[in-house]
């Protein structure tokens, strides 16, 4: 039997043609969206988004990201694939913890809320998720670090809070995103923390079980 996997990307930015290329993508035991699935998206961006995932594999589990509106929240809802705010049981002793939206941005995006709030829900689904082996963590907004979290200029605007949770509670995995320009992996405590940068650039990761646990790379369609 083989090894169970899983796909990660977000910041889509309504650009989701190379989804197409994303090697063995079908075959994936779940999709997961990380966020910024539209560019202040309506429904229908919504929608077409999804809908062109699902067509590839319909086992997908998505959140929004700041770039989103309420709208595309709800259509996510709706469609009963919003994981934001909760833990999913991806059998096994494995789980999905999950948290969209991003800390505040110099540009007033529709979905920020402060660093208490996205720390909170971190905090929640990282206790939900004691009761299992293994834990992918799947955060919009990256943690203050050395690589996930960095512009072009050279500033760390990562969440300290995230990163402090990160440190108590170790997941396994983190996938992040939020900063385009910090895509690359660290590791933080014990936790190999993943930023695959924006799909839009064809960024993505593949998290394997194996015997010895799981392992995550970073993949690009290009």
């Amino acid at each position: 039997m083989a090894n169970r996997f899983w796909i990660v990307f977000g910041d889509i930015h309504e650009r989701i043609g190379a989804v197409e290329r994303i090697d063995d993508l079908g075959r994936a035991d779940g999709v997961f969206l990380s966020g910024d699935l539209t560019n202040l998206g309506t429904r229908e961006s919504a929608g077409r988004i999804v809908s062109a995932v699902a067509a590839i594999n319909p086992r997908i589990h998505a959140q929004i990201g700041n770039m989103d509106t309420p709208a595309v929240d709800r259509v996510l809802t709706e469609q009963g694939i919003n994981v934001h705010a909760r833990v999913v049981d991806l059998g096994g002793g494995v789980c999905l913890a999950a948290v969209g939206y991003s800390t505040p941005t110099p540009f007033g995006t529709p979905s920020e809320v402060d660093e208490n709030q996205v720390c909170q829900w971190t905090h929640d689904v990282l206790e939900q998720a004691g009761a299992f082996e293994q834990v992918i963590l799947m955060v919009h907004t990256p943690p203050r670090a050395e690589v996930v979290d960095k512009l072009p200029s050279g500033a760390h605007v990562g969440s300290p809070g995230v990163r402090a949770l990160i440190e108590k509670y170790q997941p396994a995995i983190v996938v992040t995103g939020h900063i385009h320009e910090g895509a690359g992996e660290e590791m933080i405590a014990r936790s190999h923390v993943l930023n695959p940068g924006a799909f839009a650039q064809g960024g993505y990761v593949r998290i394997d079980e194996t015997p010895s646990g799981l392992v995550a790379v970073l993949r690009s369609v290009a």
